[in-house]
């Protein structure tokens, strides 16, 4: 099981069945929502709705309530009967929990509690993870905080620990990142900069909450022109040399040859 959906991952709630189809034509994925975006006395309906959604399953996301709820009995009953299999784990912080997922289904776990960033190694060797993502807000909740970003907009230092953490176990295990979600809606600046981290530090998409900041997230993993070139010349400068090479002023190893593949693949 693999993700690769794109960089582009956009919430929608179940309980609007009639923005369903314009979420997944703007972006390159839809996270149909039946958590946090959904109230207690619309949830029924929000499922229904799933049930009834005419939409590519490959390119749907369904988040699911968090384990330890009795929603999520519901929900795990309701995805049986549609062809969705791709699955958000909301507050996910056993990884034993995900054994209620058989084989057909592939999980993004997303960590945003405390005890889900303390278990997020264990949780990214789960066989049926193919993603972690991290959740900002719910996490400094969890401790009794009440925001994950300082006056100037950038992250709290807990809020970096838990981005780089579930980074880094996902990557160990060979499994794909999502990035938190921009609340500012209307500071794009700020989203720009933050995908543009985010993708160079590795992740391989960020999730949104509005249409508004699907184009800016794309331009941000869309490396830039002189980037493709730089990378695929480079690649082809390596097939005719042997071992370290100097290239353009700079030297040039197997770990730049991999950071230029990388490069071409998210181009492509």
């Amino acid at each position: 099981m693999t993700f690769d959906l794109g960089p582009t991952l956009l919430f929608c709630p179940a309980d609007r069945p009639e923005r369903f189809r314009g979420a997944l034509e703007k972006a390159d994925a839809v996270i149909l929502d039946l958590e946090d975006a959904v109230l207690p006395e619309a949830k029924a309906t929000a499922r229904g709705n799933l049930i009834d959604a005419d939409l590519d399953p490959d390119r749907v996301i369904v988040r699911v309530n968090a384990p330890d709820t009795e929603a999520f009995v519901s929900d795990l009953a309701t995805l049986a009967q549609t062809d969705f299999r791709t699955v958000m784990v909301a507050k996910t912080e056993d990884p034993e929990r995900l054994h209620a997922f058989d084989e057909r289904y592939s999980l993004i776990a997303l960590c945003e509690t405390a005890r889900g960033i303390h278990a997020a190694d264990r949780i990214a060797a789960h066989p049926r993870v193919v993603a972690m993502m991290w959740g900002a807000e719910d996490l400094v909740a969890s401790l009794g905080g009440t925001s994950s970003r300082t006056p100037d907009g950038g992250y709290r230092d807990i809020a970096r620990y838990a981005r780089s953490r579930v980074l880094l176990e996902a990557g160990a295990q060979g499994k794909a990142a999502v990035d938190a979600v921009h609340i500012a809606i209307d500071d794009l600046p700020a989203l720009a900069r933050e995908a543009a981290d985010a993708a160079a530090s590795g992740f391989r998409a960020t999730a949104c909450i509005h249409p508004s900041q699907v184009a800016t997230i794309r331009d941000a993993y869309r490396p830039d022109a002189a980037t493709v070139d730089w990378a695929h010349a480079v690649i082809a400068a390596a097939e005719s040399e042997r071992g370290v090479f100097r290239f353009q002023g700079r030297m040039i190893d197997e770990p730049v040859l991999r950071h230029a593949r990388s490069v071409i693949d998210r181009a492509g």
